[in-house]
């Protein structure tokens, strides 16, 4: 994702180096575990943490001649050790061990980010709903005067579409908290299926129920549609504002900073920028939704074909949901509200409501 969207906690995690970081967390505890059933030498895993730099410039190097990420990134560690030790890294795996395994830390640890910033919208939200709970505004159906509401009420419904939207993600995020260490096509022929789940614990992941080569990506599909729904209900908030905020209605607005400009042609514009912004980055989230949906269907026990798809839309799509939860709160915490509009907006119709 481009910087403009992206917030550093989650960029961070998605980084090359915060990927490989997290690749050298899984390769150690599988040694670790190693060590204990007797399968390789006491003290290798320390050897290899206390030795081993991460270079992502001398990886992509390597990669260069493999073409093969996962074999250049274990090489560089290989290489920067300078230990005999450094040899039993990666004994008995295949490449989606780590790969999935560090997939589903990586996803699981962005999903925290993004309840974190649901929580905080929540409590904005739930802040103006009390502050306006009788703020009484005309309720519109297709566009038109209806019959009397509450700004709060309006402010309530959102809050509550966020509880859904955050019980969806909580569970989507336990459905993808799965690993595998279960070797080539899933049959557990390098390494016994008792390390396997002793190294998924220690990272707080669980195996994947019947293993092909990878994990089953109908679990990601289950979790990038829960982002996008997410994803959609600011953009049905961020529409109501941006309704709100018309000329003709200007019952709220969103903040407008000092020295910031609308328009360089027309100065007096306040324009709604930061809920039109959320409506045009929740048409990417749904767009990552999709491409989950195609991944689920690989040939046999395996292809490729879901790594350059995940390889952009999880970045994305987490970084996405980060910044949008982030835009929304700040839009609430500084919304503009009209009361004396919205009483002019009551009587347009001259009592008729």
């Amino acid at each position: 994702m481009i910087p403009r969207y992206t917030r550093k906690d989650m960029a961070a995690l998605w980084s090359d180096s915060g990927r490989y970081q997290i690749w050298l967390e899984v390769e150690l505890k599988v040694t670790e575990e190693l060590e204990r059933v007797g399968m390789v030498p006491a003290g290798t895993a320390e050897q290899i943490r206390t030795t081993a730099k991460i270079d992502p410039e001398r990886i992509a190097e390597i990669e260069a001649e493999t073409k093969h990420d996962v074999i250049s990134f274990v090489s560089q560690i290989v290489e920067s050790s300078c230990t005999a030790a450094a040899g039993y890294l990666h004994r008995g795996m295949t490449s989606n061990d780590l790969v999935d395994t560090a997939f589903a830390l990586q996803l699981s640890r962005s999903g925290a980010l993004i309840l974190a910033g649901i929580d905080t919208l929540a409590g904005e939200i739930k802040s103006r709903a009390f502050e306006h709970k009788y703020t009484v505004t005309v309720g519109r159906t297709h566009g038109i005067h209806a019959e009397p509401t509450t700004l709060g009420i309006k402010f309530a419904s959102w809050y509550a579409e966020l509880g859904r939207a955050r019980a969806r993600l909580e569970a989507a995020l336990s459905d993808i908290r799965v690993g595998k260490i279960a070797g080539a096509v899933g049959t557990y022929s390098g390494l016994p299926p008792a390390v396997e789940l002793k190294v998924l614990e220690s990272l707080g992941l669980r195996p994947e129920t019947v293993p092909s080569q990878v994990v089953h990506r109908d679990r990601h599909a289950a979790l990038f549609s829960a982002l996008a729904l997410l994803a959609s209900s600011i953009e049905r908030f961020a529409t109501e504002v941006r309704h709100l905020q018309r000329t003709e209605v200007r019952e709220l607005e969103e903040p407008f900073s000092v020295g910031q400009k609308g328009s360089s042609a027309m100065p007096h514009k306040r324009n709604p920028i930061l809920t039109e912004n959320l409506c045009g980055l929740a048409r990417l989230v749904r767009g990552y939704s999709d491409a989950a949906m195609e991944n689920i269907a690989l040939w046999h026990e395996r292809d490729i074909s879901h790594s350059s798809v995940e390889r952009v839309i999880a970045p994305d799509a987490c970084i996405v949901v980060d910044f949008m939860l982030h835009r929304f709160t700040t839009v609430v915490r500084g919304m503009v509200i009209y009361p004396e509009r919205i009483k002019q907006n009551i009587a347009l119709t001259r009592g008729l409501v």
